[in-house]
């Protein structure tokens, strides 16, 4: 059973928390981690991208000259694909690049994640994290004293709205609730900074 230092916003040490083997102590399945990952990408793209066929583009309703005795190939349209300012052939067209994925493979890579993270020594735990007004400088004194100087992803139980305000602005720096919580964040960011109250909703919803 893994075993981290718990710390206040000071940066001092004021206890330490058992995380779950079962959440944070699993191995770590790269090609599982990599199928996450493309598929969370994949449901992120907008899919908006078109080209015109040959029917959608403007003009070429005319023959551009008889069939037969000019000497030259035979034409429907100037706007054949053949043609320049012709459609477009097996173009792209507006289309869902979402696709599903087995709850399995998502919460195993998910722990794979964590376990990634513990592992590697780059999870702080906080005992608290709440301010009692937005102010971005107050964040910046928090993850100093908690040495973290490179990405970080801050976690809370709930959304507070002052943490996530100060810290929104920092280059680096993303906050989020536990129930947003994802794989691409988790890859994406050097250190993973979280309350006590979030590790236990992240542990009561994927030990289960």
């Amino acid at each position: 059973m893994p075993t981290v230092a718990v710390y206040n916003t000071n940066g001092e040490q004021v206890g330490e928390i058992h995380l779950q083997d079962e959440v944070f102590g699993v191995p770590v399945h790269m090609s599982v981690l990599h199928d996450v990952v493309v598929w969370q990408l994949a449901g992120r793209r907008r899919g908006t991208h078109d080209t015109r066929t040959r029917g959608e583009v403007r003009g070429g309703g005319r023959k551009p000259w008889r069939q037969k005795g000019t000497g030259r190939a035979r034409h429907g349209s100037i706007r054949s694909p053949l043609w320049r300012k012709g459609g477009i052939v097996f173009g792209p067209h507006p289309r869902d690049y979402s696709y599903r994925l087995p709850r399995k493979v998502r919460r195993l890579a998910m722990k794979s994640a964590l376990s990634a993270k513990v592992q590697d020594g780059k999870i702080v735990v906080l005992e608290d994290l709440k301010l009692e007004q937005p102010r971005t400088k107050d964040m910046i004194r928090i993850l100093g004293n908690l040495k973290v100087n490179d990405k970080a992803l801050v976690v809370t139980a709930d959304r507070e709205e002052n943490v996530f305000k100060s810290a929104r602005n920092i280059p680096g720096v993303k906050p989020m609730a536990a129930d947003s919580l994802n794989v691409y964040d988790l890859l994406a960011h050097n250190t993973l900074v979280i309350t006590r109250d979030a590790v236990t909703r992240v542990q009561e919803v994927l030990a289960r």
